[in-house]
């Protein structure tokens, strides 16, 4: 019996060997399968798989292009900001807790150190290590030179730390032309495959945003390869960022500095002009405010609240206003050009025109006599544009005033600018539902009413007398030399002859209205303008256009200053000091040098 059960157990461990042996063949080829398909037809999945875990694609920007005035004065530009940066892959630790700690203890180290306050939390420190671990953090931003010089006084033995450059956006003279510039802010592309975006900016305002893709160069990118625990083990690859294009502005910062100081306490706008091409010497609005410090959250909410001053408003472009007796030269114009009368006619002002039983009243009460053409531009009377908007029609006028660009923008390179206001009848019944009225020709004639301008036109249309007749597109970049006509006006020489006359009698003789923008050695041309608003038209505009020298006219200027007491009296003085400063600095004007004192 025994040989027999010794058989039967021996036959048994057999079966099991080649069970266990035919299992472990079967596993064995299955692995071997399982391996030659990961190695041979899963390869490529699996090694982009890891490719896309260890590589990092970090965004490099580009720095932006500058803005020039026409001279090569920088109004903005990119300037390095130096800023103490940590690399936390050479501070890890086992656990994330105490690399915190690590980074912790050197920041307080370096702030001891060097005498600066912290200026980042350890929540920052965490949502850093999670999202941008690869990259380095910034534990201060912009340090001053003080601080730079202390860290060179004091070579620091921290582990990874070093000192880092990023650019910033800079306005170097401030507040200097701050409507037309304008700002940028931040910005992320995220259309292009990158794992982390250094901070890049675009413009939002201004020039900035208006020549943003000129400005904007092109950005490099910088590959990093991480380890399992996302720390930077290499730099992979490096493409340097394209600086953007410079970006040359028509405007002169010296008049413009000239500009915004004469209006420094008011509430205004100033536009400079070229009226021979158009190009945009100085715009000016105030209040203004400062590029390098407007955008701290108590500066912009200090702006941002200022309902009177208005600061962040360009009011040189965006301001709509009465344009007053300056609108009267395109009523005389309307009314030569449709032969309704002639420069002698005449017409009796009393001190007082009546639209039936409505009075418009004369600036002089007891009133001008018969006047004519030429002496009311002069004088700027209310009863002579009265009489001549209603014998010319409000049609007429209305055609003539739209061909010099009123009541539409004038597409300057900015963007924010308002079209003013040119009304007639149909947008009188819109607004109103009632029809146009003589009532409403006689305010229009004398630029009240409906009627609103800007700044930018009226320096457009002042810059189109000075010239003749030709309407420039005012522009801040000069794209090519000649500026782009917009309209001839078609004017003969008798037409703008007696217009041009009654404007230079305005600034030139005594009894003009702009006397106080006489200047000795040089003959200039301009009208005044007082337009009444507020509650019982308690406050005026007071409104100068001014162009010269009028033999060879090479500036036109349009002044605003609201809550003024006229024309004469509150803008006239105004340009007069700005045209000064400027004639000063291109030499028309030479002054005799100063007598020595005798000893």
């Amino acid at each position: 019996m025994q040989p027999v059960r010794l058989k039967a157990q021996l036959d048994d461990e057999h079966v099991r060997l080649r069970l266990f042996l035919i299992v472990s063949v079967a596993l064995f080829v299955g692995l071997g399968g399982f391996i030659h398909n990961i190695q041979v037809h899963l390869e490529g999945k699996y090694a982009e798989s890891e490719r896309r875990q260890s590589i990092r694609r970090v965004r490099l920007p580009a720095s932006r292009g500058r803005v020039l005035d026409r001279n090569g004065t920088v109004l903005a530009h990119d300037r390095p900001s130096y800023c103490i940066a940590i690399y936390i892959e050479e501070l890890r630790r086992p656990r994330s807790s105490e690399t915190f700690d690590a980074v912790e203890q050197v920041i307080d180290s370096i702030g001891d150190t060097l005498g600066i306050k912290r200026a980042i939390t350890r929540s920052n420190i965490e949502r850093h290590f999670k999202a941008r671990r690869p990259i380095p953090l910034l534990a201060w931003k912009n340090i001053d030179d003080d601080v730079l010089a202390r860290w060179a006084e004091h070579p620091a033995p921290w582990t990874g730390v070093d000192i880092v450059v990023e650019s910033i956006r800079d306005n170097p003279l401030g507040s200097l032309s701050s409507h037309v510039i304008g700002y940028v802010g931040k910005t992320n592309d995220l259309s292009a495959p990158f794992d982390y975006f250094l901070p890049d900016v675009a413009g939002r305002q201004g020039i900035e945003a208006a020549f943003n893709d000129h400005l904007t160069g092109t950005n490099g990118w910088r590959i990093l390869r991480v380890d399992v625990s996302g720390y930077t083990h290499n730099v992979e690859g490096e493409k340097v960022p394209i600086p953007g294009q410079d970006v040359v502005m028509t405007l002169d910062a010296r008049i413009q500095a000239m500009a915004e100081a004469k209006l420094e306490g008011q509430r205004g706008a100033c536009v400079v002009i070229d009226p021979q091409n158009g190009d945009v010497l100085a715009m000016a609005t105030a209040p203004t405010f400062d590029l390098r410090t407007f955008r701290q959250a108590s500066v912009y909410k200090s702006l941002r609240e200022d309902k009177i001053g208005r600061p962040l408003v360009n009011r040189a472009i965006a301001g709509a206003y009465p344009p007053g007796s300056t609108f009267k030269p395109v009523v005389a114009l309307a009314a030569l050009i449709n032969n309704v009368l002639t420069p002698d006619t005449q017409f009796l002002c009393t001190g007082t025109y009546r639209v039936g039983n409505r009075p418009i009243k004369c600036w002089l009460e007891t009133g001008h006599g018969e006047i004519d053409m030429r002496k009311a531009i002069e004088q700027s009377c209310n009863s002579y544009f009265c009489e001549l908007g209603m014998d010319c029609g409000y049609k007429r006028i209305y055609h003539v005033a739209e061909a010099l660009g009123f009541g539409q923008k004038t597409n300057i390179d900015i963007a924010g600018e308002s079209a003013g206001l040119l009304p007639d009848d149909a947008w009188k019944r819109r607004k109103t539902g009632a029809g146009w009225l003589g009532g409403d020709t006689a305010n229009a004639a004398i630029g009240q009413g409906f009627l609103l301008a800007t700044p930018i036109q009226m320096a457009v249309f002042a810059a189109t007398v000075a010239n003749g007749g030709y309407v420039y597109r005012p522009r801040l970049v000069a794209r090519h030399r000649r500026g782009e006509l917009i309209n001839d006006m078609g004017w003969d020489s008798a037409t703008i002859d007696i217009i041009q006359a009654g404007m230079k009698d305005v600034v030139q003789t005594h009894r003009g209205t702009a006397w106080r923008a006489r200047i000795d050695g040089v003959t200039l041309a301009g009208k005044t303008g007082s337009a009444e608003y507020g509650p019982g038209n308690s406050k005026k505009y007071a409104w100068m256009l001014l162009y010269g020298p009028v033999e060879s006219p090479r500036y036109a200027v349009s002044l605003i200053v609201e809550d003024g007491v006229s024309g004469g009296t509150t803008a006239a003085p105004l340009v007069r000091d700005l045209m000064e400063d400027i004639f000063d600095l291109d030499g028309t004007r030479k002054r005799p040098p100063p007598v020595e004192a005798q000893s």
